[in-house]
C-alpha cells in the first residue's frame, strides 16, 4: 500500500526529525522540502506565518503540506521574542547565540518572574488551497543557565514544568509526548486522517 506524500515546509533538520517522531503512526510519508520552494518572509502572527509557509510548499509540490511557526513567549519581556524567536537578537546569531541573548535580557530577573511558554500553530494546507490548523502550548520558565545537550533552539534555557527538566535534558520521547509542537501536530489528527 502507497502511502499518503505530505511535505513538511521546514529546512531546519531538529524540527523535521521532531514532527516525524510525532506524526510517526499516522500512516503518512512526510518529505522534507528543499531550497527549490520559496518561503515568504514570517510576520508577527504564529497562525499567518505557518498557514503561509504551508501554502508556498503545497503549491510549489503539489501535495499536502504541513508546516509550523513556533516561538518562546516571555512574561518578563512582555510575551517577547514571540513569532520572532527564530530571528530574536539578530540574523547572524545561531542557536546558542539567541539563547544566551534571551539570557543576558533576563538578568537579574528572579526565578518566579521567569515564566514562559512555548506556542506552536501547525497547520495543513491542501492542493486546493483549504487550510486547517491546531495550536499547542508548554507552559514553564526561563533558567538561569543551559542545561542539557539534546533538542534545539532554546530547548537548554527551558524548564518544562510538566516533566520538571530542562527540555534540552529529556530524551526526545519524552519531550515530544507533552512538547507544544507535538500538542499543535496531534491536533492536526482529523485533518491528516480525512487526506485522501
Amino acid at each position: 500500500m502507497t502511502r499518503r506524500v505530505v511535505a513538511v515546509a521546514t529546512l531546519n533538520p531538529g524540527k523535521l526529525r521532531e514532527i516525524r517522531a510525532i506524526l510517526g503512526e499516522c500512516g503518512l510519508e512526510l518529505r522534507a522540502v528543499d531550497d527549490s520552494v520559496s518561503f515568504p518572509d514570517e510576520g508577527d502572527d504564529y497562525e499567518a506565518n505557518a498557514v503561509q509557509k504551508a501554502r508556498a510548499a503545497a503549491e510549489a509540490l503539489g501535495v499536502p503540506a504541513l508546516a509550523d511557526d513556533s516561538g518562546l513567549e516571555v512574561d518578563a519581556l512582555a510575551g517577547a521574542p514571540g513569532p520572532r524567536s527564530a530571528r530574536y537578537g539578530g540574523s547572524g546569531l545561531d542557536d546558542a547565540g539567541r539563547a544566551a541573548h534571551l539570557l543576558e535580557a533576563l538578568a537579574g530577573v528572579p526565578r518566579e518572574k521567569r515564566g514562559a511558554r512555548f506556542v506552536c500553530i501547525a497547520a495543513l494546507v491542501r492542493p486546493d488551497g483549504s487550510a486547517s490548523s491546531a495550536r499547542g502550548v508548554c507552559e514553564g520558565r526561563i533558567l538561569a543557565a543551559p542545561r542539557g545537550a539534546g533538542g534545539f533552539g532554546y530547548d537548554p534555557v527551558f524548564w518544562m514544568d510538566e516533566l520538571g527538566a530542562a527540555a534540552a535534558e529529556l530524551p526526545p520521547s519524552a519531550k515530544d509526548r507533552v512538547s507544544h509542537r507535538a500538542r499543535a501536530f496531534r491536533g492536526l489528527g482529523d485533518a491528516l486522517a480525512a487526506l485522501d
